[in-house]
């Protein structure tokens, strides 16, 4: 099995026009993303590019496998296709490919291969936004506007945690009642820590591009704050997953902070629940988030 497995693909607006490429190059735990863009080019010039860097981010000697869905790179490598065209570019792909072990794999274009549908994204992306850099741009947006669910196929699954935060302010009286357990409903912090999990554990269902993740565990912490008379909410939810666990921390705040009004409304509706945010976030390629402001 190789050791070194890219995903490469290229786009053009126009053919020739305004062309993107695309190269993901994972290598054990490491995973990189390259993308660029050229004018007046091609949609096979973009395909050959695409390649060329993808496999100048692989050590010499590195052992290969190379997956591209353009019939004109992989058989024009593999079955001695003639080039007629793009004449500097083969040269490079060439000495590029006598100091590594490359092997050529064609996969099926927009056939729902997660590396092949990734590299497509980026590629399409930078042949509409030359200037723009894809890890600015909103990942939940296709290149068409619609909203999409973000392919996470690729992904390893990797240890991540997120702790998110918020508040629920409230008259001194009602606090006093809380903490005295004599709210007519019931045990408030009790009640509100089971339904912070739950509600941790029910994200995907009401967020709807999040991806459901298997919850290792979800911690709610609820603090009395007599001083600033608010009840302080601190969650912390971990998961070994292909993508992150902030909205789940944030739902966790969120549904344990709406139960607290919930339970105490009948004697305080002015009740504010307030500055619910993400504290920290640890694992995953876009790494690791602390709040400056925590």
């Amino acid at each position: 099995m190789a050791s070194i497995e890219i995903y490469t693909d290229g786009a053009c607006k126009g053919n020739p026009g305004l062309g993107g490429w695309a190269a993901i190059v994972r290598n054990g735990d490491s995973y990189q993303e390259f993308s660029g863009s050229e004018e007046n080019t091609t949609n096979n010039r973009m395909e050959v590019l695409a390649a060329i860097k993808g496999l100048e981010a692989c050590p010499k000697n590195s052992l290969i496998l190379l997956n591209s869905d353009s019939l004109y790179l992989v058989n024009t490598m593999t079955k001695g296709w003639k080039r007629n065209a793009n004449t500097d570019l083969w040269s490079q792909l060439d000495t590029l490919v006598s100091d590594r072990d490359v092997t050529w794999q064609w996969v099926k274009g927009h056939d729902g291969n997660p590396g092949n549908e990734r590299a497509d994204q980026l590629a399409s992306y930078k042949a509409e936004n030359p200037d723009s850099d894809p890890s600015s741009s909103l990942s939940h947006i296709d290149a068409e506007g619609r909203a999409v669910m973000v392919d996470v196929g690729w992904k390893d699954d990797t240890a991540r945690s997120a702790l998110a935060s918020g508040r629920v302010l409230m008259s001194s009286k009602t606090v006093q009642l809380v903490e005295d357990g004599q709210v007519s409903k019931g045990d408030v912090l009790t009640v509100a820590r089971i339904a912070g999990i739950m509600g941790a554990k029910k994200t995907s269902e009401l967020i709807p591009l999040c991806h459901p993740l298997p919850l290792n565990n979800v911690t709610v912490d609820l603090a009395i704050n007599k001083d600033d008379s608010c009840i302080e909410i601190k969650c912390t939810a971990n998961t070994t997953a292909k993508t992150g666990v902030e909205m789940e921390a944030l739902m966790a705040v969120s549904i344990t902070a709406l139960t607290i009004y919930d339970m105490c409304k009948a004697v305080d509706k002015a009740m504010k629940i307030e500055n619910i945010r993400l504290i920290s976030k640890v694992g995953g390629k876009s790494g690791d988030f602390f709040s400056e402001d925590n």
